[in-house]
């Protein structure tokens, strides 16, 4: 029994380097397709900022994970995988297609009380705060908005009752469609395609600075979330990133979670105004 869990352990873990590898090579397209067939132009120095930003963010926020142990609290999770509202389901398409669901789901939910929470949005705000659309804002998140989503999705595991292997595996595949969603390229037949799934002109509304747009499409995947729940919106942003939320380095990124934009208005309605 044992030499039958370690073979299909091996099994999972080998298809998720797999999946891993395809996503970083998905990644590394759409950053060519960026460059040479890009759907908006940002300056120069807007690219320059955003790209090193975004990936100096990825790094140190996988080292500070890694150096925390987040990935153990998965391992904590799956102890319980066999209580939960799938663990009576046999492993199989049904149960993988109905766990990818509820995932999708619960981060759709996780996506929109970020935005409706003052101390969430503190952090996820970070995230909006690129001024600049491509693919590597995908990579812009602080690191206590990571950690707080791990916790909720440990918390997921056990309501659903699926093993790490099938979390992680699913966080993968979302892990591509953040890429592509955040992607600077035009996608054909893309009113088409986003009935079905988040496409980047849907999120680029997101990414909107004005709060009544990019207070939308909170959805990863699949598109159906935000038409039941009247959260889907379609148009084109004048303008991407936070008006009063700006940073050009990983440390002022880190600081603005520090920084509400209540405290920004207030300090600037401190600044006496000229005479007109």
């Amino acid at each position: 029994m044992n030499a039958i869990d370690n073979t299909s352990s091996g099994g999972d873990l080998f298809f998720n380097e797999a999946l891993f590898g395809l996503a970083i090579l998905a990644f590394l397209l759409l950053l060519v397709l960026e460059k040479y067939k890009p759907y908006r132009h940002f300056s120069a120095k807007n690219n320059k900022e955003s790209f090193v930003t975004n990936t100096t963010a990825f790094l140190v926020n996988n080292v500070i994970l890694t150096a925390l142990r987040a990935s153990s609290l998965f391992l904590v999770a799956q102890q319980f995988a066999n209580h939960g509202l799938l663990s009576g389901l046999a492993n199989g398409p049904v149960k993988w297609l109905l766990a990818f669901a509820f995932f999708d789901l619960a981060i759709y939910a996780w996506h929109y009380a970020s935005h409706k929470s003052e101390y969430l949005w503190r952090f996820h705000k970070i995230h909006h705060s690129d001024k600049s659309f491509n693919v590597s804002t995908g990579f812009r998140f602080h690191v206590f908005d990571l950690l707080l989503e791990i916790i909720y999705k440990c918390v997921f595991v056990v309501v659903i009752g699926v093993d790490a292997y099938l979390v992680l595996s699913i966080e993968i595949i979302e892990l591509f469609f953040i890429f592509f969603h955040h992607a600077n390229i035009r996608v054909p037949k893309e009113d088409e395609i986003s009935q079905l799934i988040i496409t980047p002109s849907l999120h680029r509304t997101h990414h909107s600075t004005s709060r009544a747009e990019h207070d939308s499409n909170y959805g990863i995947v699949l598109a159906v979330w935000d038409r039941m729940f009247n959260t889907r919106k379609e148009l084109v942003p004048v303008n991407i990133g936070l008006d009063l939320i700006e940073a050009e380095n990983f440390i002022q990124l880190f600081s603005l979670a520090f920084i509400t934009e209540r405290k920004i208005r207030q300090l600037l309605s401190w600044i006496p105004k000229g005479r007109k």
